[in-house]
Formats: C-alpha cells, structure tokens, sequence
C-alpha cells in the first residue's frame, strides 16, 4: 500500500510529532507509515483523513499485488 501522508502533512504544514499527538499515537509509528513499513488500522486510518480533512482513499491508495 502506498500513501502520501507527507504530502498531506506537507499541505497542512504540521510535523510528524504534531500529527502523532492529533491521532494519539507515537511519532514514529507515523514515520513507519510514511516509509511503507507499516499498514495503519482502519480506525488509524480514518482518524488521519478526519485531520486532512479528506477521504481514506486521498491518503492511501492499493498498489498492485495488495
């Protein structure tokens, strides 16, 4: 699965820090997510669309093969 959640924190000029603390979880776990090394739960997930202000599939997206 692939995502562009550093664009969208880009777009929202928030840090991973900053978004870790909206969605309760480390920073690292979103710096895991960012690098493809880490598949978010769906409550995770929705949780980070409801921050961006966006839908799950503008965040995350199938590649081939998942």
């Amino acid at each position: 699965m692939k995502n562009n959640l550093r664009v969208q924190r880009a777009i929202k000029n928030i840090t991973q820090a900053e978004l870790a603390d909206l969605i309760q979880v480390s920073r690292q776990t979103i710096n895991t997510i960012e690098s493809g090394k880490y598949v978010p739960s769906t409550v995770l997930a929705l949780k980070m669309a409801k921050v961006f202000g966006v839908n799950v599939e503008e965040i995350f997206d199938l590649e081939e093969g998942d």
